[in-house]
């Protein structure tokens, strides 16, 4: 019932004036009606993703939900030019539990200014609320947010919006050393920027294909192709994905010299005492014959110098993506 509208019912009722009989039913053909699935696109998974993101945030530091009362809420002085990260939820007569409703980051308008259009009828986010409480789909509207700093908006950003950047690498050198070779562009200005490498996750077989393995030896023949086959489903490779180790602040310096120091030290004067970041960038470039080094990138983003030194950036990226950074700490 909370999913249709009053109207959405009675055009559904309409439809529904009478049953058919039995004989009827036996003259309907099969391809009558056919079920129509919308496809979705990938700015909406996109979106889907982020937004379950911010609501990954906002739980993890056990906010309280805020009943909206009036307008008189958001016009507190301490709503009123702040950024934040907040989110929108509802309850029913049926079910106390408040569920999300919208999470969003306000990192360009101040959160005041974007909670008033939410309870405000005559903008599209606000008559969505408005009619959800009067149809009585909804019971109650809340809100809970959560403040943070310019900095930590652009950090938050440069988790969901920045795409990753691999570092390509030369062959090796003098036996079993290559080194990085950082892609061009990177600004020459300050800004954050984040340090990552691919990692490759194992799933053991799976019962099916052993399987099928257990049922082709038994047969007591089986061609090189089937084996071949076999053999490469031995392993079952997930998606690849790119794990966080480090988050950079480049306030003294640039994003540019930054990222130069990080991959061009030089792998001669090695020691195995090196710690962080360094250390595991420049052992990652000593390989033994035949093996490649550990796929590495990095992502970036400028934000003005005077903004880096305020906020928890560490922590808020920690929390974005729900583990710690490796060479932070």
């Amino acid at each position: 019932m909370e999913d249709y509208s009053q109207e959405d019912w009675g055009n559904h009722s309409q439809d529904l004036h009478g049953y058919p009989t039995d004989q009827e039913l036996d003259e309907i053909p099969v391809t009558k009606r056919t079920l129509k699935i919308k496809q979705e696109s990938s700015e909406e998974a996109q979106k889907r993703d982020i937004m379950q993101n911010i609501v990954q945030i906002l739980e993890s530091v056990q906010l309280k939900w805020e009943l909206f009362q009036s307008w008189t809420d958001f016009s507190r002085l301490h709503l009123s030019n702040k950024l934040a990260i907040f989110g929108i939820g509802y309850n029913t007569r049926w079910k106390e539990d408040i569920r999300y409703h919208y999470a969003e980051i306000s990192s360009q308008v101040p959160l005041g200014k974007r909670l008033r259009e939410y309870f405000n009828s005559e903008k599209p986010e606000g008559r969505i609320i408005m009619t959800r409480v009067q149809k009585m789909n909804w019971k109650n509207v809340y809100y809970k947010f959560l403040e943070i700093t310019i900095s930590e908006a652009r950090c938050l950003e440069l988790h969901m919006e920045i795409d990753w950047i691999p570092i390509a690498h030369s062959k090796p050198t003098g036996g079993n050393v290559v080194q990085y070779l950082l892609p061009g562009g990177i600004p020459k200005s300050p800004g954050l920027y984040a340090i990552g490498y691919e990692e490759c996750i194992e799933r053991p077989l799976s019962p099916h294909t052993e399987r099928r393995s257990s049922d082709a030896g038994k047969e007591g023949c089986v061609d090189l192709e089937t084996l071949s086959a076999q053999a490469s489903l031995q392993v079952e490779m997930e998606p690849t994905r790119i794990t966080y180790c480090y988050l950079g602040i480049a306030e003294v310096r640039t994003l540019q010299q930054c990222l130069f120091l990080h991959f061009q030290a030089n792998t001669k004067t090695f020691n195995k005492d090196w710690v962080g970041i360094n250390g595991f960038l420049s052992q990652n470039c000593i390989v033994d014959p035949g093996v490649s080094p550990k796929s590495i990138y990095i992502k970036f983003v400028e934000v003005e110098r005077d903004f880096l030194s305020a906020g928890s950036l560490v922590e808020c990226l920690e929390k974005a993506i729900g583990y710690p950074l490796k060479f932070n700490n």
